[in-house]
């Protein structure tokens, strides 16, 4: 750990900071069920303009704070992040934070076969690709009509071929929708470097319809595939991660299962999170956020931002997940930030 980083703050649950997702873009591509459906993001709504959103040169300067408070990972996310221009640009001056380790991104895959290699020339570390069917039909009603499973094949190509030795596809599965694609998806990278983590379809946000109904929890999909191949648990890889590891009994690759609504993780949760207007959340379900912002364009010091992350963190004892239940009633929230606005 970089020496800047030894008196790096806990929050309330002595959680440390660790990892930032950076949302780079409000804007998505894709209309997805469970994120951004396009009965409720239509034509009209209100975007970020340009003004509104952080420079890649703002951007920077807060993630040299957040280094010096303990985060070394960096995700890059949005919306769609490649619909940020010359965000290899970006990647190139997070590798020269000091304490920064890992870069990595989240993207639907349609752009990423055009950006692949320069992505990975500018030093991003890993990928994580969407990836809800490999039926036509069932992928374009999950996304809300747009584009092919083909395209982010090749996106995952592209990303082999660029030198990617880290390469996940996430699949939210929804009961009612695209079951009938987990094994099919398996079948498709079994036998190749690419981890396929499964996701349950959660209640982020305000738009996305969800009903625990459509929930297919972890326990169910792991007994479903393990009908047609033996899976078996693996150790996590650090403290925080938030997959469940399993791999194939004959060596086949790995399996991830995220299982934020039967298995809720909150208690290692050390990420904080960075909308592409400046506002810094501290949960996926945070209903408000703080405004960096303001304080980069109205003359703070780099010691009074690192003293706002620091208290912003300290105070923080966030666990929606754990305490969403009461019996089998969804406890009252107020209005959610939407998960297209911070990322996944």
């Amino acid at each position: 750990m970089d020496q800047e980083q030894l008196d790096a703050p806990t929050d309330q649950l002595n959680r440390p900071m660790r990892d930032l997702r950076l949302s780079v873009i409000d804007r998505c591509n894709f209309r997805c069920t469970y994120c951004m459906p396009a009965d409720e993001v239509g034509p009209d709504f209100p975007w970020l303009g340009k003004p509104e959103r952080l420079s890649f040169d703002e951007m920077i300067r807060l993630v040299r704070q957040f280094s010096k408070l303990g985060v070394e990972k960096i995700r890059l996310t949005g919306g769609e992040p490649l619909l940020r221009k010359d965000l290899a640009s970006l990647v190139r001056e997070l590798n020269k934070v000091p304490g920064i380790r890992d870069i990595a991104m989240t993207t639907n895959g349609v752009l990423l076969a055009r950006h692949a290699e320069e992505l990975r020339r500018a030093g991003l570390d890993r990928v994580t690709v969407s990836l809800d069917a490999l039926s036509e039909n069932v992928f374009r009603e999950m996304n809300g009509g747009f584009d092919s499973p083909s395209q982010v094949l090749e996106g995952v190509a592209a990303a082999k071929r660029a030198g990617f030795q880290h390469i996940k596809v996430n699949t939210v599965v929804r009961r009612d929708m695209n079951l009938g694609e987990v094994v099919p998806i398996l079948e498709e990278f079994r036998g190749s470097r690419v981890v396929v983590r499964f996701i349950e379809y959660m209640d982020v946000g305000n738009v996305n319809h969800w009903e625990r109904g459509q929930v297919v929890p972890t326990a169910e999909l792991i007994q479903f595939i393990s009908n047609h191949w033996n899976i078996e648990p693996v150790a996590k890889h650090y403290l925080g991660e938030v997959a469940d590891r399993y791999h194939y009994a004959d060596g086949g690759g790995e399996i991830g299962f995220v299982s934020s609504i039967s298995q809720p993780f909150c208690r290692p949760c050390n990420r904080s999170r960075l909308s592409a207007d400046g506002k810094l959340y501290t949960c996926l379900f945070a209903t408000e956020g703080t405004d960096l912002r303001s304080l980069l364009r109205d003359g703070s010091t780099d010691e009074e931002i690192n003293g706002v992350l620091r208290d912003v963190w300290s105070d923080r004892n966030d666990q929606y997940s754990q305490t969403r239940w009461g019996g089998d009633v969804k406890k009252e929230q107020k209005h959610k930030i939407e998960m297209f606005y911070i990322g996944g």
